[in-house]
């Protein structure tokens, strides 16, 4: 006889719920990939080459500052988009907002490519980058928030972890197609090309970015959770006071598992910057610094589901807490092989760091930030909480440029930083509540204990 299938909490609709997973995922990936792909061309761009088109040019050091503190803006509009799309995902449905998100990141990026340079317009140039950029965060604010929401309340009982790990495993992908769009230019194209026209392309590409993310996210049907909650007039009317009040201590723990931030911006941005920019010396090229960014994004594509999956089974807190302190440690070693010019070990210690030890975190940390909080506030929780923990983290590559300048012992005060926060997120992690297994406050009640699928169908067809 074939075992009934249990329906997620929140959801009534059992007879299109075993269709609803794989069809939430697959939009929450391709949106995430999408979206991703425009906000970390950004990041390529920030290091590789804005430093010296958009700023002056009369001190390398002060131009590389001003660059990633560009990149460092963004993150600070992530909180305000946060509070706003969340709120809109609370009260308007999760596919509404995710639209709205795919239209602002998809124009402002687009328009990127359009900006004149410093040498044409002077000051106009960088505020016009910086304008661009908030538009961009803002967007960003509420794209992982909602794109798992999406996911986790379609997702099957016992299997949230594995689904929503889709959502992250599409931003990574993200990143791959971000570095493949910028290593054929870089190599092909002469450096003077590249940095004059060339790095424009990749933000031209924006347009079918915008296009294909919105046909896509249309095509999505609404959460059954959401619909219920509407449904029974339940959904709140200020979502951040009520996400406050009845999760306040959850928030906070978010906020400080969102540090975690700082192990990708070692990698990608400053790692970018220490590796390529002339000031520090070391010598590697756009394309072979581009290529550790690829091999490290293809691991985590790989492994990303696996993980996902062991989170259902050992529990949420085990894969973050490794994940946190593992890569943090890693972090010594790749900029360590970089500083030494030694290319083989900087690819293997990415794919350690970046690729394998940091997925125990990535690849949870949208099914654990959701499920501790319930569905009526769980966008705008989870969103205003994990984009202030990022914010804090933001203007670490403009702090590294600082603190971190050439001839110092780069490895160590940036790989001192970034295992010092990895030790803040254990703690954290640590401080919450398991959510792998179903929780009464799921199916409205304020008890967080976890319960197993007989007490869970029980508790469920007797509400």
């Amino acid at each position: 006889m074939r075992e009934e299938i249990v329906e997620p909490p929140g959801s009534h609709e059992p007879t299109e719920y075993h269709k609803q997973p794989k069809k939430a995922a697959a939009s929450g990936w391709i949106g995430s990939a999408l979206e991703y792909y425009d906000f970390f061309i950004y990041a390529q761009a920030a290091a590789l080459v804005f430093p010296n088109i958009f700023f002056p040019q009369g001190n390398p050091q002060v131009a590389i500052v001003a660059a990633l503190a560009t990149f460092g803006v963004g993150y600070v509009a992530r909180p305000i988009g946060a509070f706003v799309l969340g709120h809109w995902g609370d009260t308007h449905g999760r596919k509404n907002m995710l639209v709205l998100c795919m239209y602002l990141i998809g124009t402002s990026t687009f328009l990127v490519a359009l900006l004149p340079t410093y040498e044409a317009v002077g000051i106009l140039a960088p505020a016009l980058l910086v304008l661009l950029r908030l538009i961009q965060g803002f967007a960003v604010g509420g794209e992982i928030s909602g794109a798992s929401a999406m996911i986790l309340e379609h997702a099957p009982f016992g299997r949230r972890g594995y689904y929503a790990s889709f959502t992250l495993q599409g931003v990574q992908a993200g990143q791959i197609f971000a570095a493949a769009v910028f290593l054929p230019l870089s190599a092909v194209m002469p450096p003077e090309a590249f940095q004059s026209w060339g790095w424009r392309i990749p933000f031209l590409l924006s347009a079918f970015v915008v296009v294909a993310g919105i046909i896509i996210r249309r095509r999505v049907d609404e959460t059954p959770a959401f619909k219920e909650e509407a449904a029974h007039g339940e959904v709140p009317k200020a979502p951040i006071v009520q996400a406050v009040k009845e999760s306040g201590p959850d928030m906070l723990r978010v906020v400080c598992m969102a540090l975690m931030n700082a192990v990708p911006l070692a990698a990608t941005v400053f790692g970018a910057t220490y590796a390529t920019n002339v000031a520090y010396g070391v010598g590697f090229t756009t394309t072979m610094y581009l290529w550790i960014s690829v091999v490290g994004n293809v691991v985590a594509v790989l492994l990303i589901p696996f993980i996902g999956n062991l989170s259902d089974r050992i529990g949420r807190r085990p894969c973050i807490i490794v994940g946190a302190l593992g890569s943090g440690a890693l972090s010594y070693a790749y900029l360590y092989s970089i500083s030494q010019a030694n290319i083989v070990m900087a690819f293997v210690f990415a794919v350690l760091m970046w690729g394998v030890v940091y997925q125990g975190y990535n690849a949870i940390f949208p099914s654990f930030y959701q499920e501790l909080f319930p569905t009526r506030t769980r966008v705008t929780a989870f969103a205003v909480s994990q984009n202030i923990g990022t914010m804090i983290t933001a203007f670490l590559p403009t702090i590294y440029a600082i603190v971190a300048p050439p001839g110092s012992n780069v490895p160590f005060i940036v790989g001192t930083f970034t295992f010092a926060i990895g030790i803040i997120v254990a703690i954290a992690a640590f401080s919450a509540r398991e959510t792998y297994r179903v929780h009464l406050n799921d199916l409205g009640q304020p008890d967080a204990r976890p319960v197993d699928r007989e007490e869970y169908e029980r508790i469920r067809s007797s509400a």
